[in-house]
């Protein structure tokens, strides 16, 4: 239950509740909203990228507004963005060059990925495709000018969300992954300052990256969504920080809602509307501020320039060769909507003011926002401290009355049904190994890696049910056996020897 007593001179702010969708650009899912608000630094159609850098007659794709069901998957490892940031593939040279960011490369980098694909990442959605986002923008606030964290993939960006740093890793470190990622998170300075936090999850939490959640005294901060979210709102129960998880997998019966290619990005909008509708709901809707922002850009165009000049290192951590990146630069722009009874409606966010000169939106902002909120002790890492923070946003002296209730039902864009015998893509991939090493079943790389080789979807749903759920399992029995609460659960010693056929046998017979 949100903690009374919190220092809110000028902010009425209780509960900062925090969904991150998945691999869109700023462009491509909210770019056309400049055509509804001309103050969104959105796009026209006169925004364009050459089908070649290096060719100065080169046939140039224009952004369009025509994007649909999005099946390819397109590239946004960091070598990948970093030709779509400055228009050359990366080499040492060019990576020492300081060339700017020219955003010129989008169309190149995916027509050599697959012929034809240049077009995918030159397009966006329509407003009326994504009638949710379309009726949050003009009802609330569009931030356009917040960026992922590190030009690369989703488990580093997801990492800075909660900690302001990835501990160095830029892409998929199985190592890591295993030990649990071990910086310090803003659910720790919350915890430390006397706040609660809750994480709502649908499919195994990604937030398990981090080493330190693993703990035992951290069990009950982890709810089911469907069993606990709409019931925590209705009885205005919802901790002081909120972060809610997505169904990461595609089924048929249950399809993914976390709008990664190639997700039906309307099952993404309905579970946007059901948060938002829950939380109108609650008791503690005029104490709350609600997030939605995306971790990567997913390979899609976006027109303004990523921040490359003074942007600090957020521990000086280095990632691995052969790129060293120093994390000095930040990711491509991506859809940041807020939502407040405190904001006035069609409210735009442009640039921070501060707190340093070259300061911006990214997803460190969010852990900076909360320790302003929130008054806490200290700033998670050099990243934070620089962020800029969007309380300025909360800009009424009352509620307002008139927010919506309901928002519309969106439009099935998929045609046909999930592809259950789909590869695992990157992030899938990671999850599927997070939950082979919590179990502490495989703890060899070699082992992870060659678990996820040639597993479909279909699979993976059921091995990652299977296997997060002895971890939980193991988690509840060392909490009731009275282990040391500060033990982190999945070392050797706390690790179930049940059998698979008996793992799968109760994780069948479970309700939850």
């Amino acid at each position: 239950m949100a903690t009374e007593g919190i220092n809110q001179e000028n902010y009425p702010i209780k509960t900062i509740v925090i969904l991150v969708q998945e691999n869109h650009s700023f462009d491509h899912m909210l770019g056309w909203m400049k055509s509804l608000n001309p103050e969104i630094d959105g796009v026209t159609g006169e925004e364009s990228n050459p089908l070649s850098t290096t060719d100065p007659d080169s046939t140039r794709i224009h952004f369009s507004d025509d994007s649909a069901f999005t099946q390819p998957d397109l590239g946004h490892m960091y070598q990948e963005v970093y030709e779509q940031i400055f228009g050359v593939p990366w080499t040492e040279e060019s990576a020492s060059s300081g060339i700017p960011p020219t955003m010129e490369g989008f169309a190149q980098q995916a027509e050599s990925k697959e012929a034809g694909l240049a077009k995918v990442p030159m397009s966006g959605f329509k407003p009326d495709d994504v009638p949710v986002y379309r009726d949050l923008v003009m009802e609330f606030a569009v931030c356009d000018r917040w960026f992922s964290s590190v030009p690369g993939e989703t488990q580093p960006n997801r990492l800075y969300l909660h900690s302001a740093t990835s501990n160095g890793a830029i892409s998929n470190d199985l190592i890591k992954l295993i030990e649990g990622f071990p910086q310090k998170t803003i659910f720790e300075s919350m915890e430390e300052s006397g706040f609660s936090f809750g994480i709502y999850f649908q499919y195994p939490p990604s937030t398990l990256f981090y080493r330190n959640l693993r703990q035992i005294k951290y069990i009950d901060n982890f709810h089911q969504f469907d069993l606990s979210f709409k019931k925590d709102c209705e009885e205005g129960t919802l901790p002081n920080y909120v972060v809610i998880e997505q169904r990461y997998f595609d089924l048929s019966i249950l399809p993914a809602n976390d709008d990664h290619p190639s997700h039906d990005i309307s099952e993404g909008q309905k579970f946007v509307k059901e948060v938002y509708e829950a939380l109108r709901s609650s008791p503690q809707w005029n104490e709350m501020l609600f997030l939605i922002t995306y971790d990567e850009h997913g390979g899609f165009y976006d027109h303004v320039p990523t921040p490359v000049i003074d942007v600090p290192s957020p521990d000086g951590v280095v990632s691995p060769e052969p790129y060293n990146f120093q994390f000095d630069r930040l990711g491509v722009r991506v859809p940041t909507i807020l939502i407040s009874p405190w904001i006035e409606k069609g409210s735009v966010l442009h640039g921070p003011s501060g707190p340093y000169p070259s300061s911006q939106f990214e997803h460190s902002s969010i852990a900076a926002t909360v320790k302003k909120l929130f008054n806490l002790n200290n700033f998670l890492t050099k990243r934070d401290e620089w962020a800029g923070t969007f309380e300025g946003i909360l800009t009424r002296d009352s509620p307002r009355t008139d927010c919506p209730v309901s928002l519309l039902e969106p439009e099935k864009m998929r045609e046909g049904e999930a592809n259950e015998e789909a590869q695992l893509t990157e992030f899938q991939i990671e999850l599927v190994q997070l939950c082979a090493a919590l179990t502490g079943n495989y703890k060899d790389s070699n082992e992870l890696q060659q678990l996820v080789e040639n597993m479909k979807i279909k699979d993976a749903v059921g091995f990652v049910d299977v296997e997060f759920k002895q971890y939980y399992d193991d988690w509840k029995k060392a909490k009731e056996e009275g282990k040391d609460i500060s033990t982190i659960v999945g070392d050797r010693d706390l690790i179930s020897t049940k059998t698979f056929v008996e793992k799968l046998l109760s994780c069948l017979l479970c309700d939850n």
